[in-house]
């Protein structure tokens, strides 16, 4: 693997097949790049009762402030059916200028670029430079996501460890690098709804309670008046219905029981409190009895435009061409934590084949993502080039 070459590291990384919560010596290999550079690792792993182990790593170099963080995670999804892959997803493949396997969007190519982007100024300044650079990296995102950041953030707090501000390298640009970087995410709950009914024969409808057309309604209020219109930084909150089950092969039974499961996307003019709020006054209003269950996978957040935000934004316009939209669109990240402890900004490759067979990146794009954070780091620590 040559020293300070990003396409080496992200084969390296690739290559060790760490699908939740496996780490497969994913970590082993950053750690080991790091260190080669001069950073402090330390790793924890953390486990409980009804979770699997997860291994965490936190890597720094230097001792001053500010401190610029860079988190992300090792893990992966699965790779699905192997033979439908062009190539082994493990394998690292590079063709046609298109760097294969399963990671490299989400994202393994951005953590060799940020590594790699520190290791060029940790050689040049050899420990003198202006503040620190970190890396949070985990094993869990992809995961249930207890065991990584959200419990390695208070760990190195613990430790003494400040940060100052952090980039986050999920994949950001829907089809072009420089298109979009993400200063928030909106929130995310599940909601399960069990209608109660009285089950009967079919031919007599009046003599039971049939609780489709209950769930029918009730499915009708949670859609048909829209949760708000946006905000500054946010679209408009969605409400999908993700699943109806009743599970009657019967033709001649009314069932007792209708379920249905649905995920509402909510932005900043919401808590979770008050979107389940929401949700329990328009199906009391049907009036027929049910149950409801609410699971929150993360509240929406906002790190507001400031230095971290300019500071990217302008190391992508000097690499890429373009200035990034400053987003709040797509799924969760890790850094629903994060934003309680730092400002933070989510920056990394083209997100169109993530989690998808024959998942690649662009070889040109992990150079010019190296640059990006190479520049990103030297403008937020106030680093001149040498």
């Amino acid at each position: 693997m040559s020293t300070l070459d990003p396409v080496s590291l992200s084969q390296a990384l690739v290559q060790c097949p760490s699908i939740t919560p496996v780490d497969a010596g994913a970590l082993g290999v950053l750690q080991g790049f790091l260190e080669q550079h001069g950073f402090a690792c330390h790793r924890k792993i953390f486990e409980d009762d009804d979770t699997p182990p997860v291994d965490n790593l936190y890597a720094r170099l230097g001792a001053g402030s500010p401190n610029l963080c860079f988190a992300g995670h090792t893990d992966v999804v699965p790779p699905g059916d192997e033979s439908l892959w062009t190539f082994p997803p493990f394998d690292a493949t590079i063709s046609g200028g298109r760097f294969y396997g399963r990671g490299a969007t989400d994202m393994k190519c951005a953590i060799a670029c940020f590594a790699v982007a520190a290791a060029r100024i940790a050689e040049q300044y050899k420990g003198s430079m202006n503040g620190s650079i970190s890396l949070l990296i985990t094993g869990d995102e992809e995961g249930v996501s207890i065991n990584g950041t959200k419990r390695a953030l208070p760990w190195i707090t613990d430790m003494g460890e400040v940060l100052d501000g952090c980039i986050v390298g999920e994949p950001t640009n829907p089809h072009k690098l420089g298109e979009m970087a993400k200063i928030g995410r909106r929130g995310s709950l599940n909601g399960r709804l069990i209608v109660h009914g009285t089950q009967g024969h079919a031919a007599y409808p009046h003599m039971a309670d049939n609780p489709i057309p209950h769930l029918v309604r009730m499915l009708s209020v949670l859609m048909d008046e829209p949760l708000d219109g946006g905000s500054d930084h946010f679209q408009a909150s969605t409400l999908t219905v993700t699943t109806v089950d009743v599970g009657n092969d019967t033709t001649n039974v009314i069932p007792s029981d209708a379920q249905a499961g649905f995920n509402v996307r909510f932005n900043d003019l919401h808590s979770s409190a008050s979107v389940d709020k929401i949700i329990r006054e328009r199906l009391d209003s049907v009036g027929a009895d049910y149950d409801l269950s609410i699971r929150v996978s993360g509240e929406s957040f906002l790190s507001p435009p400031g230095q971290l935000s300019s500071v990217v934004e302008a190391a992508v316009e000097r690499i890429t061409g373009q200035k990034p939209e400053l987003s709040t669109t797509g799924g969760t990240s890790d850094a629903r934590f994060i934003k309680d402890y730092c400002p933070v900004v989510e920056f990394g490759m083209i997100s169109d084949t993530a989690h998808k067979t024959d998942e690649f990146v662009m070889v040109d794009d992990i150079h010019a993502l190296t640059d990006v954070y190479e520049h990103v780091i030297r403008d937020f620590l106030d680093i001149s080039e040498q």
